[in-house]
């Protein structure tokens, strides 16, 4: 009997320390396995040392001194995260409850006894341990890239079950004698941690929903920048080809002259003269793209009966994308020109100034549009609760971000200011 209950208590331990390992991500070289065995020898000595020299009651208390405080220790060596050890630890001692549990289950439908669970959980040990390094480890282990508090989240249940099971069965009889209260505190304590995992998953599947729709928006700005870029560029390709055949159109609009149709030729005349025009692009800058996306909004802020005020000095290569690009500049023109036309329809004044530059291969751009002075602001990004809107900014946010740049947006004396560097 004492044999098995001695085996019993060494394949325990042998159970929670290869657990605690498992939940823990270490990259297992051949010197940390060796550590890690050495260490796992070196505890089993001490709790023989112990077994020895005290009786059964007094090793059990001594057993997180002499057991789990140094196995948290060492995994936080090991793997450089002392708090997720910890968690590991508690959580792997959690999972030693299932085997007693399964074997006072076995026990009590057999009517059998002390050594009947013993060889339960001896028989149990092996399995389990397998099927939760298997199956539970992985997923155990992708928590301890987690924030903090989604550790303490799910390290809440296995520390307090740690706690519990110590204070009330190992260091005292309330297990067996308690009231109420000591009965029905690991349910409360389960059914408050359902209740917040439950409100928390809510609030993050509510946040990525977000940012899915955030995220699927910019993708599709981005694809609609590209392909106004596209559109221009055929637009003035077209018109290129005009030019060319500029000797073909006066060679028709002659004879239609010389025949006497005049209103044949004027209206050939406009209609080219329309296409061309159309095609137009400013040259701002060396950048083509730049002017490509210049000329578009110079050309629908003219429309709109909107100032604008164009100066670029921009090379053919910049260090970000084209794509980048037309994003940062297309969504820093589009929320200028909106705010203008909102100006524009209560008849006040408005207009935009923008400036453009590379020094040291870096990008500087400034945006100055008017504005009303009640724009809110939210950590100095301005915010808007028009269905549809803000995207914009959040994209030259996230851009600028990406590219380690810097960003800034201020209102003063009517004017709306965005200041890009990257």
């Amino acid at each position: 009997m004492m044999d098995i209950s001695m085996l019993n208590g060494v394949s325990v331990g042998i159970f929670g320390m290869v657990l605690s390992a498992a939940f823990c991500d270490i990259h297992w070289t051949k010197k940390k396995q060796w550590l890690m065995a050495g260490i796992m020898a070196v505890l089993m000595l001490l709790q023989g040392i112990a077994y020895w020299t005290f009786d059964y009651g007094t090793v059990q208390k001594l057993y997180p001194l002499i057991t789990h405080i140094p196995l948290a220790i060492v995994l936080g060596v090991l793997n450089r995260k002392y708090f997720w050890s910890v968690v590991s630890v508690f959580t792997a001692y959690l999972c030693c409850q299932l085997r007693r549990w399964l074997s006072l289950l076995i026990v009590a439908v057999c009517a059998g006894d002390a050594m009947l669970q013993n060889i339960t959980e001896l028989v149990v040990t092996v399995p389990l341990l397998l099927l939760l390094i298997k199956f539970a480890a992985p997923s155990i282990r992708s928590i301890s890239y987690e924030s903090v508090s989604v550790q303490c989240q799910f390290g809440l249940i296995p520390v307090l079950g740690y706690g519990f099971d110590y204070v009330t069965r190992i260091y005292s009889d309330l297990a067996l004698n308690g009231g109420p209260v000591i009965a029905e505190f690991m349910s409360f304590v389960c059914s408050t941690s359902y209740l917040v995992f439950v409100l928390r998953t809510s609030e993050e599947k509510r946040i990525r929903i977000q940012l899915e729709q955030a995220q699927n928006s910019l993708n599709l700005q981005i694809v609609q920048s590209v392909r106004e870029i596209e559109l221009l560029r055929e637009s003035q390709r077209q018109a290129s080809v005009y030019r060319h055949d500029l000797r073909h159109h006066m060679q028709y609009v002659s004879g239609c002259l010389e025949s006497g149709r005049l209103e044949q030729a004027q209206e050939y005349i406009h209609g080219i003269s329309s296409e061309i025009e159309a095609g137009k692009v400013v040259a701002f800058c060396e950048n083509e793209a730049v002017n490509l996306i210049f000329s578009a909004f110079a050309e629908r802020a003219k429309k709109q009966g909107i100032a604008i005020k164009i100066k670029a000095s921009i090379p053919k290569v910049l260090p970000i994308s084209e794509s980048d690009l037309c994003v940062l500049l297309s969504n820093g023109m589009e929320n200028a020109l909106h705010a203008c036309v909102k100006l524009k329809e209560n008849a006040l004044p408005a207009d935009i100034e923008v400036s453009a530059y590379e020094k040291n291969g870096k990008l500087f751009v400034q945006m100055i549009n008017s504005c009303t002075e009640d724009i809110p602001f939210d950590h100095g990004i301005p915010v808007t609760d028009e269905p549809g809107h803000g995207i914009g900014i959040r994209s030259i946010c996230a851009l600028v971000e990406r590219h380690h740049g810097i960003y800034n947006f201020s209102v003063k004396d009517g004017k709306f200011i965005l200041r890009v560097s990257l």
